[in-house]
């Protein structure tokens, strides 16, 4: 049984817009899951931390992998862009969230979902709303409930290239 997935992507070291690009290329091919839309790509400030502006989507994909495999999927392609983790909230080459899966609410040692930051945050509200402007996120409502909460940060959608 397929669900309907939603991943955030963001990226603020090197070619953050090619390798935003990779990413999605790289979900699209992933085993027992189909692409089925991705946000505009969008410029953001660094929260709660420094360094230059990220570059965020917002993938959706139909997947019947398990969120633990999916999960290790995305830390496979973040490790093959060359993601390190040397501190929170650390700039990174490539960050994958896995915000929802399906309605499921999962709260492990490992996983979190949907992601416990993602009502706090523009650059994943904004990219997710626009895939999807009626989407509920589990146990919190509708997304669009949050969005005057995160209005006054700066986030912008990108011209295409």
């Amino acid at each position: 049984m397929s669900l309907r997935v939603f991943i955030g992507i963001g990226a603020n070291l090197g070619d953050a817009r090619v390798t935003v690009s990779q990413a999605i290329a790289a979900l699209a091919q992933l085993p027992d899951s189909a692409l089925v839309a991705q946000s505009a790509l969008y410029g953001s400030a660094p929260i709660d931390s420094t360094g230059d502006d990220y570059v965020n989507a917002v993938v959706e994909l139909a997947s019947s992998l398990g969120a633990a495999d999916l999960l290790q999927h995305l830390q496979a392609i973040e490790l093959a862009h060359g993601r390190e983790r040397p501190y929170r909230n650390a700039p990174r080459t490539l960050d994958l969230d896995l915000l929802l899966y399906g309605d499921e609410e999962i709260n492990t040692a490992n996983l979190q979902v949907p992601h416990p930051r993602m009502t706090e945050r523009a650059f994943v509200l904004l990219p997710l709303l626009q895939l999807s402007a009626d989407i509920g996120i589990p146990g919190k409502g509708s997304a669009q409930d949050y969005v005057d909460a995160v209005a006054g940060q700066r986030i912008q959608e990108l011209p295409t290239t």
